[in-house]
C-alpha cells in the first residue's frame, strides 16, 4: 500500500483520517518498531504473520495460538458479551458466536501500541474488529476482517484472505531476545 494522504485512496488504500494519515506518513521502523523489542504484534499483525497459527475449540471457547511471539487469543463462545469497560490489551477482548458454519468474532478493548501490519498502518484504542472464519472445504478457511476505528479511519474497511489448513505443521517455540542492540542502535534497517 502506498502512503497517499486523505482523499487519494485507490485499490487497497486505507481511509485514514488526516491525523492518522500523517502518523502513517511519519512512521519509520528504523527509529522504533515495537516488535524489535519483543512486544506483542497485536491482533491484525498476528493474523497477517507468515508464521503458523493453531485454532483450538471447546464448547465454551475458541483459542487461537500464534506461533509468532508465543501469544494467544481467547474467544468466548458461551454467549457472554464484552465487559463494560475492558482494560486495553495487545490482542483485544473477543466475544464469538456461530452463524451456521461461520465463527463471528467481535473484538474491542485494544491498546494503541501496535500497528495493523509490518508496513506501519496505525490504529487507535477505539479500534473495533469483526472477524469471520468460514470453513469452505476440508483444507481451507475463508477469513474476513472488518476494521472500524472512528479516530483513525473515515469509514469501516475489510480485508479478506484464505487460510490453508496444514495438519502436518506444528506450532514451534518462538524466541524473541530482549536487548536487541543491532535493531535499536540502527544496525538493522
Amino acid at each position: 500500500m502506498s502512503k497517499n494522504g486523505p482523499g487519494q485512496e485507490g485499490a487497497g488504500e486505507l481511509p485514514f483520517t488526516p491525523e492518522y494519515a500523517q502518523k502513517f506518513k511519519d512512521y519509520d521502523p528504523s527509529k522504533f518498531d515495537y516488535t524489535g523489542r519483543c512486544l506483542p504484534q497485536g491482533l491484525t499483525r498476528s493474523m497477517n504473520s507468515p508464521f503458523p497459527i493453531r485454532i483450538v475449540q471447546t464448547p465454551d471457547i475458541t483459542a487461537i495460538l500464534y506461533e509468532a511471539w508465543n501469544v494467544f487469543e481467547i474467544i468466548h463462545t458461551d454467549g457472554r458479551g464484552h465487559p463494560k469497560d475492558p482494560d486495553p490489551t495487545w490482542i483485544g477482548n473477543a466475544a464469538g458466536k456461530w452463524d451456521g458454519d461461520t465463527l463471528i468474532v467481535d473484538s474491542i478493548g485494544f491498546n494503541d501500541k501496535t500497528n495493523l501490519d509490518t508496513v506501519g498502518h496505525p490504529h487507535s484504542e477505539a479500534m473495533h474488529t469483526v472477524e469471520r472464519f468460514t470453513r469452505t472445504d476440508e483444507k481451507h478457511i475463508a477469513y474476513e476482517i472488518t476494521v472500524e476505528d472512528s479516530k483513525a479511519f473515515t469509514r469501516p474497511w475489510k480485508n479478506t484472505r484464505t487460510f490453508t489448513l496444514r495438519p502436518d505443521w506444528e506450532i514451534m517455540e518462538y524466541s524473541c531476545e530482549e536487548n536487541n542492540k543491532d535493531f535499536y542502535e540502527g544496525h538493522i534497517k
